[in-house]
C-alpha cells in the first residue's frame, strides 16, 4: 500500500486493519491461542465503539462467543486485557509507520501520512492510547512507549542531519515530544473529538499531512 492511499472498505468507510493484522494466522493456532486471538479481537472491537470505561469481562466474552471462566484462562482481568489489547496496537501502529518509512519518496512525509492514516481508520483505539489514565496503567505505559520509540527514530534522523547536529541530543528530544504532543492533540480534535473548526480547515487530506510534516521538519532543524 502506498503512503497516501486511504484505508476503506467497500462501504468507503475505515477499514479495520487492525483486527486483521490481529487474526493473522489464527487458523493454524493451536485451540487455546485461538481463543486468546478471538480475546484480543473482541476487546479491540469493543474498544472501537464503547469508551474504555464501559469495558467489562462479561462484555468481551459476549463478543469473543466464550465462556465467562474461559476469560481468566488467558487474562488476569479487564486492565489484563486492555494492556495487551493495546500493547497489540502500538506494534501494529509502528509497523504501519515502518512500512512507511520505506517507501519512495520523503521519509517524514510517508511517516506522518502513514500515523494520520491509523488515527483516520481507529479513532477510537487511538483516544483509549492517548485518553488512558490511572485507572489503566497498561493502556498509559503503551502509548509512552509508541512516544518513546517513535521519537528516538525521528532524533536519530535528525541528529544524522547538518542542522540538526548542530543541536544537543537532549534539545532535540524536547522539540520531539513537544511536536507529538501537537500532532496528536490536532488528530484528536479531526478525527476523535470531531472538532467542526477543525474539520472545516482539514477539507483537504493533502494538505493537512503536509503541514504536519512541515511542522516537524521546521521544529527539528531550525
Amino acid at each position: 500500500m502506498s503512503p497516501n492511499q486511504k484505508i476503506t472498505t467497500q462501504n468507503g468507510k475505515p477499514a479495520d486493519g487492525f483486527c486483521e493484522w490481529l487474526a493473522q494466522g489464527r487458523d493454524a493456532l493451536r485451540k487455546g491461542d485461538r481463543t486468546r486471538i478471538d480475546l484480543l479481537i473482541a476487546g479491540s472491537r469493543f474498544l472501537s465503539h464503547n469508551p474504555l470505561e464501559r469495558l467489562t469481562v462479561s462484555a468481551i466474552c459476549k463478543v469473543a462467543g466464550v465462556a465467562h471462566g474461559t476469560f481468566y484462562l488467558y487474562f488476569k482481568d479487564r486492565n489484563d486485557l486492555v494492556g495487551a489489547v493495546l500493547g497489540a496496537f502500538v506494534d501494529y501502529v509502528q509497523l504501519q509507520m515502518r512500512a512507511a518509512a520505506r517507501c519512495v519518496g520523503d521519509t517524514t512525509r510517508n511517516t506522518t501520512d502513514a500515523y494520520m492514516l491509523v488515527f483516520e481508520a481507529h479513532p477510537a483505539l487511538m483516544k483509549s492510547l492517548v485518553a488512558a489514565g490511572d485507572a489503566f496503567p497498561e493502556a498509559r505505559a503503551a502509548f509512552q512507549r509508541l512516544n518513546h520509540d517513535w521519537i528516538e527514530a525521528v532524533v536519530g534522523n535528525a541528529m544524522r542531519s547538518d542542522k540538526g547536529a548542530l543541536r544537543s541530543r537532549p534539545d532535540l528530544m524536547r522539540r520531539a515530544y513537544a511536536l507529538g504532543g501537537m500532532v496528536d492533540q490536532y488528530l484528536t480534535a479531526l478525527f476523535v473529538t470531531n472538532d467542526p473548526w477543525v474539520r472545516d480547515l482539514s477539507q483537504d487530506r493533502s494538505e493537512v499531512v503536509d503541514m504536519l510534516t512541515d511542522l516537524w521538519k521546521r521544529g527539528m532543524a531550525q
